[in-house]
């Protein structure tokens, strides 16, 4: 064939080109781009935040026991060494009790190291924020449920996976005071997650605050499911919503709901029944030993 045909041939019958052979207008194409580049990012963009739930939900939970498990033993390593208590505990039958103005936590009297110290409808010595106070049990939340108190509710202390006791906007009154509402909050999902069943407590269950010396024990009177986070009256020394009306010896605890939000808070209030003596043994009451 000669080129002159060739080239007539190529006239009349062309060959397809890039568009011809696909069928696809180059529109078409780069559409179809931008959607696999979109795919990437929304994948890149899962695994990015199953990560952030990983840590939010596991990691720090990790974390928050390792702490908590470490200041836990420091704790009672103290306590096995004779060292000083956090603060000197009383009991109900004790002249705190008895409205003397002399004893350690009465109304009034003077603090060590300072002068009086309000506490939520009690009085007593100040402790500074961080200070381990003792250790909260609560079997409606599993049989050997155990949490380190320590004092303060600011972020860095609550995600070290401990319950945490108010100073603001009351200053908690502690359990060996004559009167007030020790008021406590944790996690509820993350960091430790110390009140992640907090829902399971109901009326007549008992909750257990253990010192160097003493075990106080409380009853349940009340619950709240849901408030406002900006409901501060719950934490108050007679805590509104409580059902209690006039000063008495309350145990209140606090978390966010629902679970995995920070949206509400919800509360559940306790008055003290009994204060057992610690014996060499620390024998637990019979509360933590049923079932």
């Amino acid at each position: 064939m000669t080129q002159e045909t060739e080239a007539v041939a190529e006239e009349a019958f062309p060959q397809p080109g890039p568009q011809a052979r696909t069928g696809r207008p180059p529109r078409r194409g780069r559409a179809l781009a931008v959607l696999g580049l979109l795919g990437e990012l929304l994948i890149t963009l899962g695994l990015v935040l199953g990560l952030f739930v990983t840590y939010s939900l596991w990691w720090t939970d990790v974390l928050a026991d390792r702490s908590a498990a470490a200041a836990s033993d420091q704790l009672r390593d103290s306590w096995a060494a004779g060292g000083p208590a956090a603060l000197p505990s009383g009991s109900p039958s004790g002249p705190a009790a008895q409205g003397d103005p002399n004893a350690p936590n009465a109304p009034g009297a003077p603090v060590p190291g300072g002068g009086p110290t309000s506490g939520a409808g009690g009085t007593g010595t100040a402790l500074a924020a961080g200070t381990g106070v003792g250790f909260l049990h609560v079997p409606a939340m599993g049989r050997n449920y155990q949490v380190l108190i320590r004092m303060g509710t600011d972020a860095d202390t609550l995600a070290e996976g401990v319950a945490g006791v108010y100073e603001q906007p009351y200053r908690a009154a502690m359990p060996w005071d004559a009167s007030g509402n020790f008021a406590l909050a944790a996690h509820r999902d993350g960091h430790g997650a110390k009140f992640h069943d907090l829902d399971a407590l109901h009326k007549g269950d008992p909750i257990v605050v253990e010192t160097r010396d003493k075990w106080y024990v409380y009853r349940v009177d009340s619950t709240l499911p849901e408030t406002t986070k900006f409901d501060t009256g719950i934490v108050a020394p007679v805590p509104k919503g409580s059902g209690y009306t006039e000063p008495g010896r309350y145990i209140t605890l606090t978390t966010c709901t629902p679970v995995y939000t920070s949206r509400y808070r919800m509360a559940v209030w306790g008055s003290l029944v009994r204060v057992d003596d610690m014996d060499a043994k620390r024998t637990p009451p019979a509360e933590l030993r049923r079932g």
